[in-house]
């Protein structure tokens, strides 16, 4: 199987937990080792059809990876605290990435009305802005029958929203 994604999370200079992902017949998967003194110690999986419902990227693999260790006590209560903390940042700093990433696309598109001489110009490039900072975001599907002063105030909603 071919290897993609792959990333290193260093625990402390001893322990360091490799994720890596491969694709299935019917998706892919995320797999994990746990590596102490460059020797493996536990490895795990975690199986998908579409995509996951995680915080960030391996975080289940990387939790699965946890409990084997504690139930195994392969690794000592503070290397353990510190895995821990390591799984628990990562949702932190995804968040984060994602809280700044929206406060970027929101003020790019809230610039629509300062460089647009029309409603009609701002909306379009209000939409075009968060669509394109957003790809998964679509709009309503009566989007074009509305009006502009409503597309003005649903556009500016989405963008305060973004902006917190």
């Amino acid at each position: 199987m071919k290897r993609y994604n792959e990333t290193r999370f260093e625990i402390n200079r001893n322990i360091i937990a490799k994720c890596w992902s491969e694709d299935t017949r019917y998706g892919f998967r995320h797999l994990a080792e746990l590596d102490y003194k460059y020797e493996n110690i536990e490895n795990t999986k975690a199986c998908y059809y579409s995509r996951t419902w995680e915080c960030y990227t391996f975080e289940s693999v990387l939790k699965s990876l946890y409990s084997k260790a504690k139930e195994n006590e392969s690794l000592s209560v503070g290397q353990l605290r510190a895995f821990n903390k390591l799984i628990q940042n990562g949702g932190k700093k995804e968040a984060k990435r994602v809280k700044d990433q929206f406060k970027s696309v929101a003020m790019v598109a809230s610039m629509g009305s300062l460089f647009s001489d029309t409603k009609k110009q701002a909306n379009s490039w209000k939409a075009r802005m968060i669509q394109a900072g957003i790809p998964q975001l679509s709009l309503p599907s009566d989007w074009d029958t509305l009006s502009e002063s409503e597309k003005e105030t649903r556009l500016d909603k989405v963008i305060a929203e973004l902006g917190n």
